[in-house]
């Protein structure tokens, strides 16, 4: 949906299964027009596709595009970003770090991406603005040297003279959003920095790079990180770096009691990787790479004493765990107080709750419609607050 400011809001298809193009349209059909009913069934409704590398070859083909194309106006909806940061399947297997492959230093991420750039370019009218979010270019563990490959900054570099190519015949704002997230290979906002710094270093044309690759800031990954909102996105913007999109999502916290570290037994499951970091006077001490694994070392008495522990889970942005156990969404509220002060700064913004179907039991409050709805209930009951609402018809 657009916004006053006339930024675009929307959910994450990525919630729903959907490995193959058909698997995907089904999730369009079933879930989210049913959520379009639920929060806007009056406005153009604006959807933050999921589209992995099977379901992208068969939907670039000419007739799948046409029919969407046309599916998308009889629904009037509209596609404004991709998220093409997992390249398999998401759900109901082991995903864990492997979702970081293929790395920005292989041909099949970059073919990929530029394939999600090319049907967003099919999807758009000429003059709009279209984004695709994307890994922070690998994970550490995978590049256990300090010095960044020059052959990932060079297909980093290659995907932005690429995308002008393709946005240039309809006048078209595409930009690539890369996405720091704990433990990969670039976290912070200052390893984010560091990382534009570099590709500009490397890069061919500084106009175009600065144009059309710029971050995905994910509030979740970024509260794991101990980091300020405010202070993270003026840092970003300080540097000349592009908000490409703004993922509203919350992570799990808690206190390391006894009881607490007990409960959250019931987060550790077999799919998605939930690194931890250990906090202490707000600023994180330490970092481990999943949960159970952290849990273990906890026990075995090897992990600093910390005051805070925060767990890459997207929690519910409307419903907090309960009891003693919290969440990160403050950090969700100063990054759109942040926006409501520099509403040029991104025009894209994206709730993205995917581990529905891996919450304990007692979080699974209700259908995935029914917890989306209220998602964009809390976001826009947010978001009026500050300033904002929906464009009127």
């Amino acid at each position: 949906m657009k916004l006053s400011n006339q930024a675009h809001l929307a959910y994450c298809t990525n919630v729903h299964r959907g490995n193959s193009w058909q698997e995907t349209f089904d999730s369009l059909e079933n879930y989210v027009m049913k959520v379009r009913e639920e929060v806007a069934p009056e406005q153009r409704f604006a959807i933050g596709l999921r589209l992995g590398a099977d379901a992208a070859r068969e939907l670039a083909e000419p007739r799948e595009l046409y029919e969407f194309r046309k599916w998308l106006d009889q629904k009037n909806a509209y596609v404004f970003t991709i998220n093409g940061f997992p390249y398999g399947n998401f759900h109901g297997t082991r995903v864990k770090e492997q979702v970081y492959r293929p790395d920005w230093t292989t041909n099949e991420r970059l073919d990929y991406t530029l394939l999600l750039f090319s049907i967003l370019e099919n999807l758009s009218e000429p003059g709009e603005e279209g984004s695709v979010s994307t890994l922070p270019g690998s994970f550490k563990e995978f590049l256990p040297g300090e010095e960044i490959p020059d052959i990932l900054l060079k297909k980093v570099n290659a995907c932005a003279l690429e995308i002008e190519k393709l946005a240039g015949p309809k006048n078209l704002d595409l930009h690539l959003g890369m996405e720091p997230e704990p433990l990969g290979l670039f976290e912070t906002t200052p390893e984010t920095v560091s990382f534009f710094d570099k590709l500009l270093e490397k890069g061919s044309d500084e106009e175009i790079i600065r144009k059309r690759i710029g971050v995905n800031y994910d509030c979740c990954h970024l509260a794991i990180e101990f980091e300020d909102a405010h202070e993270g996105l003026d840092s970003l913007v300080k540097h000349g770096i592009r908000l490409s999109k703004l993922h509203l999502s919350s992570a799990l916290s808690t206190k390391p009691t006894e009881n607490n570290l007990l409960r959250l037994k019931d987060f550790i499951e077999p799919v998605y990787l939930h690194q931890v970091t250990l906090g202490k006077d707000g600023q994180c001490i330490r970092r481990i790479k999943d949960l159970d694994t952290a849990l273990e070392m906890q026990m075995a008495g090897n992990l600093p004493e910390a005051d805070e522990w925060r767990i890459h889970f997207h929690v519910p942005l409307h419903a907090s765990p309960g009891g003693d156990m919290g969440d990160t969404r403050l950090h969700v509220i100063d990054t759109l107080f942040w926006l409501s002060k520099n509403q040029n700064a991104c025009r894209h913004l994206e709730m993205e709750t995917y581990t529905w179907e891996v919450l304990p039991e007692k979080l699974q409050a209700g259908t995935v419609v029914e917890q989306v709805g209220k998602e964009y209930q809390w976001t826009l009951e947010q978001m009026d607050k500050i300033g904002f609402s929906l464009e009127k018809n």
